[in-house]
């Protein structure tokens, strides 16, 4: 607004001019006491909490131990934590606390005709409680050691309680801190999260070659489900399939991860998945009916008073069900499946035609999200996704069962087990996949019949995976130079880890 010089105005004006200046005055002083006596309350209110908690919040920790750490960090010197052990118990100490002797020699001689060539000590697990074993192995004639039948070489403890860590830590979702609490309170047995940290390392160790032929069963596999979920370190996924089971701890959830277990150019299976981005490109593949009807059923409920949704639904979920009883169908071929699949693509023709045609725009967010939806579901039925299952009937039409497979890592993440390391990672990967593996090629998941299986492996040279692997004549996965294991790729280590 242009100024207009005070001389230049009547007195009319000025005295009009005189009053908008006071009037503009008083409102300023009104606001100026509301503040006033907004900041008075707010003081008000923080001396009252103040009174209530006068103990002031601190970010750092006040522990002794702490305080110590920060005197110690100030005055330049390294802390040393004193050992709670005395040091290292010899192996004659430890002998001399056994309870149990046994001695081990060549079966194909006489005990007389062999020569003591040392003894160990082994925690075993004798009718229910921990006994410390000392084991004296003989050499026979020829000069060949036998081994402890299950104990792993060098080991101090054997593999029933190893495998027993293994499983209730990784597949229960138990803390080391509560496997071994039940340790001593079921076998009184006593051991350090070192020792377990130590017994977990070489199992995984020991076990990255069974993981390698896992890998290769994958590829090969008739049905694979997968699916991920977020992690400590990127992503958990699942593969399942009736051959392999794995699950890969801190990996990319990207293309460049699915090709090192699955190329799309290759894999001649049917992949189970939703509707993720990375999962598309697979000659053949079933969408999960699950993450569809979901997202039906969502719109129900966030908009009850639109029927039109709820008739969306129910005709989303009577074709589901008509597709599994033909697929359930024994008096039907391949090709009576086939004929009938075209009733149901009918079925979706209708289902979600008037939606898909409408060239309105949505009138909310969730009008948004059924026409996303509608899309989606005409989409898959043009890539042929919807009624693989009915076709191929050893398909599901849910990838359920990974879902089900990721659930306790999901829950791991609210309780703060996950892992913090990629180190970490690959060690759960390891045991994970070839424990869950176990499951398919198993009559039953016990441990009688687990360590029955991995006795057996020692003894042969050879795992039940690594043997099928040379019964379907597999060649040796395609890895980049200076690459020895899939999991390198997986769930790379940082150099500076």
């Amino acid at each position: 607004m242009e100024r207009i010089p005070t001389d230049q105005l009547s007195r009319e004006e000025l005295v009009g001019l005189i009053d908008r200046l006071f009037d503009a005055l008083e409102r300023s002083e009104r606001r100026n006491a509301e503040l006033e006596q907004r900041i008075e309350d707010q003081a008000r209110r923080i001396e009252e909490l103040e009174k209530r908690n006068p103990t002031p919040r601190l970010d750092e920790a006040y522990s002794m131990n702490a305080e110590e750490r920060r005197q110690t960090e100030a005055s330049g010197k390294k802390h040393k934590q004193k050992s709670k052990r005395r040091g290292r118990i010899s192996t004659d100490e430890k002998l001399a606390l056994a309870t149990l002797d046994e001695d081990i020699w060549p079966k194909s001689f006489k005990r007389a005709e062999c020569q003591l060539r040392y003894s160990r000590p082994v925690w075993r697990i004798v009718k229910g409680q921990a006994v410390l074993v000392a084991y004296h192995i003989y050499a026979g004639p020829d000069g060949r050691v036998p081994p402890i039948p299950g104990v792993p070489p060098r080991g101090e403890f054997g593999r029933e309680i190893i495998v027993s860590l293994a499983y209730q830590h990784y597949i229960f979702g138990l803390s080391l801190d509560q496997v071994l609490g039940e340790f001593s309170f079921f076998w009184n047995l006593n051991l350090r999260k070192s020792q377990a940290d130590a017994m977990l390392n070489r199992l995984a160790k020991e076990w990255l070659p069974e993981f390698d032929a896992l890998c290769q069963l994958l590829a090969v596999s008739a049905v694979v489900y997968a699916d991920e979920t977020s992690w400590s370190i990127h992503s958990v996924w699942a593969f399942l399939s009736e051959k392999a089971r794995l699950t890969i701890f801190g990996c990319h959830k990207d293309g460049e991860t699915l090709a090192v277990l699955l190329k799309k150019e290759t894999f001649a299976g049917i992949l189970v998945s939703d509707d993720a981005a990375v999962y598309e490109g697979f000659s053949q593949a079933q969408k999960c009916w699950a993450h569809l009807i979901r997202k039906a059923i969502k719109l129900t409920l966030l908009k009850p008073n639109r029927p039109r949704y709820r008739g969306f639904l129910d005709s989303l979920l009577g074709i589901y069900r008509r597709a599994k009883a033909i697929a359930a169908d024994k008096r039907l071929g391949e090709a009576g499946r086939r004929a009938r699949v075209q009733s149901l693509v009918d079925a979706i023709c209708e289902c979600t035609g008037d939606r898909f045609a409408d060239p309105r725009r949505p009138n909310d967010d969730v009008e948004h999200d059924f026409i996303n939806l509608t899309h989606e579901i005409v989409r898959l039925l043009g890539n042929e996704e919807l009624f693989t299952f009915v076709i191929h009937t050893e398909v599901d039409g849910t990838n359920n069962e990974s879902e089900r497979t990721l659930r306790p890592p999901a829950q791991d993440r609210h309780t703060g087990q996950t892992n913090k390391t990629a180190r970490g990672c690959r060690r759960r990967t390891i045991i994970t996949s070839v424990l869950d593996s176990l499951r398919v090629h198993l009559p039953k998941l016990t441990l009688h019949t687990v360590l029955a299986e991995i006795e057996s492996w020692y003894r042969s040279g050879i795992s039940c995976f690594r043997r099928m692997v040379n019964t379907l004549k597999l060649p040796p996965p395609q890895l980049p130079p200076n690459v020895h294991s899939p999991l390198e790729l997986l769930v790379p280590v940082p150099s500076a880890s």
